[in-house]
């Protein structure tokens, strides 16, 4: 292909990637859910109109193109922060990660265009099947990387996004493909077609309504603290005094009733099993009946007293400046906190984006501690939080779930895109979380995805208030993405038997 018929053909493919740039509108900081699901819409005219299933999977993945380097721009704002390598790198990066994740719409188009091409409805119902299973499959392979799930359009519309504590979030993802079939169906006059899908969308409300009622402010009494520390300056030379004396400012003084105080992650750059002192330090701060979880960093040793690697950690301090607990966080960002094909990739010039020379160690998983005056609190560090399904202790269920964060790395858009997932894992699990991060958005979320608190972006502050009550866990709870996959299958079958009545 040369010359001036490689413009034609390069702009028929882009037009699709525009397409999945739009979709991708529909993710916050934007919200534009209609203009997402008119994007999904005109895709899946594409793809009936597909005469090949190598058509079919380019639309897919051209589609898939667009969509992720729109919504996961905010990773090259994380290389502005790496000296060693120029900020340049940060868009390749995103646009090389988008040619490896288009894979998974093209998949999905490509399922679609096989089984459903023949009729629309069957279409829309195969699809939305194949992008729960292929959204799944996104967020496993090859350590995972779930931003973003589709599902997340919904949460802007709560009563919507309820239906997560029945069919998750990729199930979610799965009814936004089928709300965008919606209007293809009216198109085509197929009444009854269109008459079931808007049954079935009229339905997702119900889990949220029909949802075991909670009560506000009857739990833990929680402080949290957002000091609007920002990454330049976070392990800066001479800033360590003013950052901290910003998160003693926040944290306020030790009151009678007790408070459970919430720092970010990674708040502390001292190393509290090895430094006695940064932990009275600590202590100071509490009340007789305070405790206090802060991110920090673990390290580990040799035998000879060697440092041979890191943990990301969540500590938890008492007055007397015991450190209670520590959780060590379990799904690690690669190239954020460690280096894949170190040897290999250091020799031409590249690093890990976190500060420091050793490579973090995963911890072993979700864990929760049981906190003296407080109930027992889950943990996910940072970027763990957005793994539908993987972020509660099964065997001793917590309360409500700690997210400490540091969203200082992801822009503008990061962060609110970041907090939506956390909205979601709330709904799914029927458990509060709470939010700390250095620079926003930090927050307390309800049991249904509600906003009972929150602090803007690059703002300091602090929130207190109680907890709601905890509820029963939802199905999701206890079936976790098995439910998903059941939806899915419930998909494929009413596809097929529409096919065989068809006929």
């Amino acid at each position: 292909m040369r010359g001036r018929a490689m413009l034609p053909w390069l702009a028929g493919k882009l037009r699709w990637s525009v397409l999945g740039a739009a979709a991708a509108m529909g993710f916050a900081p934007l919200d534009l859910w209609p203009v997402a699901l008119a994007a999904l819409a005109l895709l899946m005219i594409g793809i009936a109109r597909a005469e090949r299933l190598r058509t079919a999977l380019a639309i897919g993945w051209w589609f898939g193109l667009g969509h992720f380097v729109l919504g996961l721009d905010w990773i090259a704002e994380a290389f502005t922060f790496q000296a060693a390598m120029p900020a340049w790198l940060g868009v390749v990066a995103v646009v090389l990660l988008s040619l490896y994740l288009a894979v998974y719409p093209a998949v999905a188009v490509g399922l679609a265009w096989r089984w459903g091409r023949q009729d629309r409805l069957r279409l829309v119902l195969v699809f939305a099947a194949a992008w729960i299973v292929t959204e799944w499959l996104r967020a496993t392979l090859f350590t995972g990387f779930a931003w973003n799930p589709l599902g997340v359009l919904w949460v802007p519309l709560l009563p919507i996004a309820g239906a997560a504590k029945w069919i998750g979030t990729y199930g979610l993802g799965g009814l936004a493909i089928l709300a965008a079939g919606l209007p293809l169906m009216l198109v085509q006059r197929r009444w009854i077609a269109a008459a079931a899908l808007a049954a079935g969308l009229a339905l997702a409300p119900l889990p949220l309504l029909l949802a075991p009622g909670h009560a506000d402010g009857a739990g833990d009494r929680v402080h949290i603290v957002q000091p609007n520390i920002v990454q330049q300056d976070k392990w800066a030379k001479g800033f360590e005094a003013r950052n901290f004396a910003r998160l003693v400012r926040l944290t306020g003084r030790p009151e009678a009733e007790p408070r459970l105080i919430l720092w970010p992650e990674a708040a502390v750059p001292d190393y509290l099993e090895d430094e006695p002192w940064a932990a009275r330090r600590i202590a100071r701060l509490l009340g007789p009946r305070d405790l206090l979880m802060t991110g920090g960093v673990a390290i580990e040793w040799d035998r000879d007293g060697n440092a041979i690697g890191a943990r990301n950690s969540m500590f938890v301090v008492d007055p007397r400046a015991r450190l209670l607990g520590r959780y060590d966080k379990a799904h690690l960002v690669p190239y954020g906190e460690y280096l894949p094909m170190r040897p290999i990739l250091s020799a031409i010039g590249l690093s890990r984006l976190a500060p420091g020379d050793l490579d973090f160690w995963p911890g072993p998983g979700p864990r929760s501690f049981d906190l003296p005056g407080f109930g027992v609190v889950g943990v996910q560090v940072c970027y763990e939080i957005i793994f539908s399904g993987q972020v509660i202790d099964r065997a001793n269920r917590p309360t409500f779930l700690f997210n400490p964060s540091n969203d200082a790395w992801f822009g503008a858009s990061g962060p609110p895109q970041h907090l939506a997932q956390a909205r979601l894992r709330a709904i799914e699990e029927g458990i509060a979380v709470v939010r700390a991060t250095p620079t926003g958005i930090s927050a307390v979320i309800d049991p249904d995805g509600r906003l009972l608190a929150s602090l803007d972006w690059r703002t300091a502050g602090a929130i207190e208030l109680r907890l709601p009550s905890p509820v029963p866990p939802t199905p999701f709870a206890r079936g976790g993405n098995i439910l998903p996959f059941l939806f899915a299958g419930l998909l494929l079958i009413a596809a097929f038997a529409h096919r065989r009545f068809a006929r």
